[in-house]
């Protein structure tokens, strides 16, 4: 039997390390289910859902030029197993910084440009006046 990436197949578990578990599929080759793909959720310690000797399906990601087989359990899942993830609003990252604010309209290029500028040299005068000190440059105290 041939191993595709896509098929499912059953597999034993036969070790188990901090990064994942390694499977034994039916023709013999061992593949590897990384920690991230044992499970939909935060995986923590793999022990508590895998032990040695466990039969679990796996779904096939991957086979390398050098014979690695790369292995989901999650993925082996039918798609209604899997919960779903709720959608989240889309919030833009940084938020209105720098004192200036928006007043509920929008801004055009100009205002969005002349903001960053003044973020941007804010945060460089900050940065420029935390690595002098460290690097006993002007001002530095000495002693």
């Amino acid at each position: 039997m041939s191993i595709e990436v896509g098929s499912k197949v059953q597999g034993k578990v036969t070790g188990i390390t901090n990064f994942g578990a390694f499977v034994e599929l039916p023709n013999g080759k061992t593949g590897l289910v990384h920690i991230s793909e044992v499970a939909d959720h935060y995986v923590k310690d793999i022990n508590e859902l895998l032990k040695v000797g466990d039969t679990v399906e796996v779904k096939v990601m991957n086979v390398g030029n050098d014979g690695k087989i790369g292995l989901s359990i999650r993925k082996a899942k039918p798609e209604s197993e899997r919960p779903q993830r709720p959608e989240r609003p889309f919030r833009p990252r940084g938020g209105n910084r720098g004192g200036g604010d928006n007043r509920g309209g929008k801004e055009n290029f100009e205002q969005k440009m002349a903001r960053f500028l003044k973020d941007s040299e804010d945060r460089l005068s900050t940065l420029k006046r935390a690595t002098e000190s460290k690097r006993g440059g002007r001002g530095a105290r000495r002693g």
